[in-house]
């Protein structure tokens, strides 16, 4: 109840009020400030605002961890570690989280996570960078195919990288931020920090945000970023300027924090160019340079005003540069140190080193976290996208937490740090390990049971109507009408009946053969089951047991975007299909190696968005029983078909190696109702990434060969972890005699 302020009406005051009241009418905006001493000075409103915060408290999943980049020689037994070479830093173990960050954040706040953030001297800086609400989904470009023997560009298939599901009025976008932004203050050690990226559509509304969760006392600088490398022409039509910065608003959570580093250094700047050649048309007086095996020629009217060993000095400290039309660069340092002011735009504000939209450039996370934070601090950006900040973390040695609601965001970092980790091994450098973690079936289970009481007859029936709805949800989601004549089959779509597998645990094999068994007996043929995890081994044998049946059964992941109801309405939630790994060991004298044989996924158009059209010229990309095929159409109507994905690898973007799987139990840590630390096994193992490839931006050539793991056991379980172009992901785990 909020407080009585003990102050003074007039009496006209009182007397309106009272009437007020009497005809059921509001109080005018003023006497709030008036009458409650707890009401706040500055606050934006919007439709449907709510300011019930969300306190659950779910543990996570641990679903990966890599402890140090591969290597190429025969890797020793585990735990033989070479120091050498640099390795794990002991302690701290960082975090890239898969889901909605409502959710991860409250559970970082309210579970046994929070203790091991206090130990690390609490969270100093929050950065995010959060999806504007422009209306805009984003996708990013996908390579498939290696390049062939003339350097081809490999084809590039279309991804939602994540999907804008905040309308353009913006009361859900502001609601979202509120939500989440309040409780990151919350998360905030006392001296810690938010940076907030925003564009000028909404800025104006979540400074005043922002005003309202943190006080107007702790904002401290609206900084400017570039928006773009550098102007466009105007939209003349519209009589508007090209938008040339964003923003950044950085507020503290009290007066005790203080920037660190208010100093940078100037980029380096070209100083001046020689306009040489590597022909003979220039005049040979005075003489020609030879630099890095090419010879240079002044042309007519200029000279070198440096010797051949001064400027092949200068080529070697990269002051001396050859361009790509054969001219030769001068480059000097500046020297000088800038003072940090507001004004950020000597630096890119975006970056497109992995084709991850909006990515941010990592000039200016490094400025961000040097300004904000100092080494061994904890860093966290719970709006993950490319994986910027965890990735200049890394190199300015600070802890991280990252998370993101899209698996290809955590894809992308994923492969992101692992290449760091090899770089910095490669310069004989410290790293920490990291682990893959997400809420999974616990967020599942919170959904139904809301914290209910199994043993409560009364709430167990409300779950049991809950999980109806859920399984309804479900049904839109895939597009599929519901059904209630059956036991195993819960919906349908167009000529396939749907299946839906169980909330809170694995699709098994029994749960399928009960669907072939009513399949059988009704007559039918044609079923997709959805589930959230399916059974090790299951496949490929229980699909071929269906088919000596006469039915056949696909299997579609049902993805994390369920909990979005926005999306779920905007038809936008798509399901994949289970793939198939195929294996093969190779054991020699206590050595084994694993290479990947086969790769068989099953997608097909009414499973990817394809919006172009042919018209009366083009193409447009199809996928088709597990092929992505590009339709195109010449200017004289003729259609032709090309296959994309020729070879099964064609849609493996990474793979790796747990050479001995069950090693590792996966524990989860939960507070009791004491509020005590307790500790569990799941039942399940953690998969320890010890070898991986996968392409990337400058290699794009995939190994289907594992390097060799020594072992010292007579049986191993070894699994392989594959991950296609769409960042869905499969497992197949296998028990090796050597």
């Amino acid at each position: 109840m909020k407080k009585r302020r003990k102050m003074k009406l007039t009496d006209n005051e009182k007397r309106d009020i009272v009437k007020l009241i009497e005809e059921g009418k509001s109080l005018p905006e003023k006497y709030r400030f008036l009458l409650f001493e707890d009401s706040r000075k500055v606050e934006v409103n919007w439709e449907n605002k709510k300011q019930d915060l969300t306190s659950i408290s779910l543990p996570f999943q641990i679903i990966e961890q890599v402890d140090e980049p591969r290597s190429e020689k025969i890797k020793q037994l585990q735990g033989s570690f070479d120091f050498a070479t640099g390795r794990q830093t002991a302690g701290w173990t960082n975090k890239l989280i898969w889901g909605d960050n409502k959710f991860v954040v409250s559970s970082l706040l309210y579970g046994s996570t929070r203790k091991e953030i206090e130990n690390e001297g609490g969270i100093k800086l929050i950065y995010i960078d959060p999806p504007f609400s422009v209306g805009q989904n984003y996708t990013i470009q996908v390579n498939v195919g290696d390049k062939d023997l003339y350097n081809k560009k490999p084809s590039v298939i279309e991804n939602f990288a994540y999907r804008n599901t905040w309308n353009r009025e913006g009361n859900s976008f502001l609601q979202m931020l509120y939500e989440r932004v309040s409780l990151m203050r919350e998360l905030l050690s006392n001296d810690g920090v938010l940076v907030l990226r925003i564009d000028h559509h909404w800025g104006h509304y979540v400074k005043a945000m922002l005003d309202e969760i943190f006080g107007l006392t702790n904002f401290r600088n609206e900084i400017f970023i570039n928006r773009v490398k550098k102007n466009t022409q105007s939209n003349t039509r519209q009589m508007m300027l090209t938008t040339g910065v964003e923003s950044l608003f950085v507020y503290s959570k009290s007066e005790d924090f203080e920037y660190l580093d208010t100093k940078f250094k100037l980029d380096e700047k070209k100083a001046g160019y020689w306009k040489g050649c590597d022909n003979s048309q220039g005049t040979r007086n005075p003489p020609e340079r030879v630099i890095n095996g090419k010879t240079f020629y002044p042309v007519p009217g200029r000279h070198f005003t440096y010797s051949q060993t001064r400027m092949e000095e200068m080529y070697k400290n990269g002051k001396l540069r050859i361009n790509k039309n054969n001219k030769l660069d001068y480059w000097v340092e500046a020297k000088d140190e800038g003072q940090l002011d507001t004004n950020w735009t000597d630096i890119p504000g975006y970056a497109f080193s992995t084709k991850y939209p909006t990515e941010n450039s990592e000039k200016l996370l490094t400025r961000v976290i040097n300004s904000c934070s100092k080494e061994n601090d904890l860093v966290c950006d719970f709006f993950n996208g490319s994986g910027t900040t965890p990735s200049v973390c890394e190199k300015l040695n600070r802890k991280w937490i990252a998370s993101d609601i899209g698996k290809f965001s955590i894809h992308v970092t994923k492969k992101r740090m692992i290449q760091n980790q090899r770089e910095l091994k490669k310069d004989g450098k410290n790293w920490r390990a990291f682990e893959i973690l997400n809420l999974g079936k616990y967020q599942r289970q919170h959904y139904l049971n809301d914290g209910m009481i199994e043993r409560d007859d009364v709430k167990r029936k409300v779950v049991e109507n809950k999980e109806i709805g859920f399984r309804k949800l479900i049904l839109d989601a895939y597009q599929a009408e519901p059904i209630n004549e059956f036991k195993t089959l819960h919906g349908r779509k167009k000529d396939n009946f749907v299946s839906i597998g169980p909330v809170n645990h694995n699709v098994t094999r029994n749960q399928i053969e009960e669907i072939i068994d009513e399949c059988v007996k009704n007559k039918i043929t044609n079923v997709d089951v959805l589930g959230f995890e399916y059974e090790m081994g299951l496949f490929p044998s229980i699909q071929e047991e269906a088919k000596e049946k006469g039915i056949k059964l696909a299997y579609k992941q049902i993805p994390n975007e369920i909990f979005n109801e926005k999306a779920v309405k905007g038809g936008q939630v798509k399901f994949f299909d289970v793939a198939y790994i195929e294996l093969k060991p190779n054991i020699k004298n206590k050595k084994i190696s694993i290479e990947l044989k086969d790769f068989a996924v099953f997608y097909n158009e009414d499973n990817f968005e394809v919006e172009d059209k042919l018209g009366k010229s083009g193409s447009k990309l199809i996928i088709e029983s597990g092929k992505i095929i590009e339709i195109s159409k010449d200017k004289n109507g003729i259609i032709k078909n090309k296959i994309l994905t020729k070879n099964w690898y064609d849609w493996i973007d990474y793979w790796s190696v747990d050479f001995n799987f069950e090693s590792k139990p996966e524990i989860i840590k939960f507070l009791n109702k004491e509020k005590e630390i307790e500790e569990m096994w799941t039942g399940n193992y953690v998969f320890e990434n010890e070898w991986q490839s996968f392409r990337s931006k400058n290699n794009e050539k995939l190994e289907l060969k594992s390097s060799e793991r020594e072992v010292n056991q007579s049986k191993v379980k070894i699994a392989v972890k594959v991950v296609d172009i769409f960042g869905n992901d499969t497992m197949k785990i296998m028990d090796v005699k050597l």
